[in-house]
């Protein structure tokens, strides 16, 4: 028997990157928890997450907010990572303890421990609440709305408030946020209809 040619010895190697390459997809998929096993939807959810989708639709419900609009604010503020940011933001929506504070003003509450925003559904809770909050201050403009959920209500207000568009925005990572906000929910529109209850 002949030894293998030069030829089908590198279509062994690549063959065997192939395999090593899917595997390693594969571990990262099931590292990641990606629940759908086509290669478009594996691809969809590690750029573009969606966790505690039953909490989203549930306060999409309630407040009156587009789910659409809470999934691509969490994307934008943590990617759907837990965490706490340099300026004491914590969750999945980065609620500060100065905001936590308001929400709890607004809302009546008596019983908010700041511990607790780490917990996925009060986080997702009182950052919607905080949306429509916001939503219902400037007159249902969304670029308003989420320039004060990222520079404060204030700064808003003295780019337009009610009447502002995204060309009013004068601090380039708010514009950047607000921009980013909005065509993340237009993808989570189209990739994630039936899991938002669209």
């Amino acid at each position: 028997m002949s030894a293998p040619s030069h030829r089908e010895g590198a279509g062994v190697v690549r063959l065997r990157r192939l395999f090593l390459l899917v595997a390693v997809l594969l571990a990262i998929a099931i590292a990641v928890g990606v629940t759908r096993f086509d290669v478009g939807g594996t691809i969809d959810e590690l750029t573009l997450p969606l966790r505690h989708d039953d909490i989203i639709r549930q306060q999409a419900r309630e407040k009156g907010v587009p789910a659409e609009l809470i999934a691509a604010v969490i994307f934008e503020e943590s990617e759907f990572q837990d965490q706490t940011s340099a300026a004491g933001a914590r969750g999945l929506m980065q609620i500060t303890p100065d905001t936590a504070d308001t929400i709890e003003t607004l809302s009546g509450g008596e019983t908010f421990v700041y511990e607790d925003l780490a917990d996925p559904d009060l986080n997702i809770r009182y950052g919607t609440f905080y949306l429509r909050h916001l939503l219902d201050r400037f007159g249902g403009n969304e670029v308003a709305a989420l320039a004060a959920y990222n520079a404060g209500p204030e700064q808003a207000e003295e780019w337009g408030g009610a009447a502002m568009t995204i060309d009013d925005i004068e601090f380039p990572e708010t514009y950047g946020y607000v921009r980013d906000v909005l065509d993340r929910r237009e993808e989570y529109r189209e990739k994630y209809a039936d899991e938002l209850g669209l």
